[in-house]
């Protein structure tokens, strides 16, 4: 059996995409095992963080939820601010490198959420 050309490129997209979420799972899990204390006594005065505090405790993927959930909360503060899930001095005493590498934890979460969500899609109407 061969492949044509839409076939294999459709293909690459899903093996890479694939492939970054499990790399981007990785980086997660490393975060949340070496930084998981710092960063919730950092986030110790934002409601939304401490209600996740006692899912660390959950084994890998308690640990990727509450990472996870932070990141969400320093990428998107002013939505969170707002609605009192996370303090703004919190958010504020956040060193500038942890912000980055949560910023592009989530952006990068985000863009391979939406490349597989597109695959799915292209699968579905039957463009493949």
């Amino acid at each position: 059996m061969s492949l044509n050309t839409a076939d294999k490129v459709f293909l690459i997209i899903g093996i890479l995409d694939f492939g970054g979420l499990l790399v981007w799972i990785g980086v997660v899990l490393h975060m949340a095992y070496t930084r998981m204390d710092f960063l919730l006594e950092l986030f110790k005065n934002s409601p939304g963080v401490m209600d996740l505090s006692s899912i660390k405790h959950g084994g890998p993927l308690g640990k990727l939820v509450v990472i996870g959930s932070i990141s969400g909360y320093v990428t998107f503060s002013r939505f969170y601010v707002q609605r009192g899930g996370v303090n703004a001095e919190d958010v504020k005493n956040l060193p500038d490198s942890i912000r980055r590498k949560l910023v592009v934890l989530q952006g990068v979460g985000i863009v391979l959420l939406l490349v597989m969500l597109g695959i799915a899609a292209v699968v579905k109407l039957g463009l493949v």
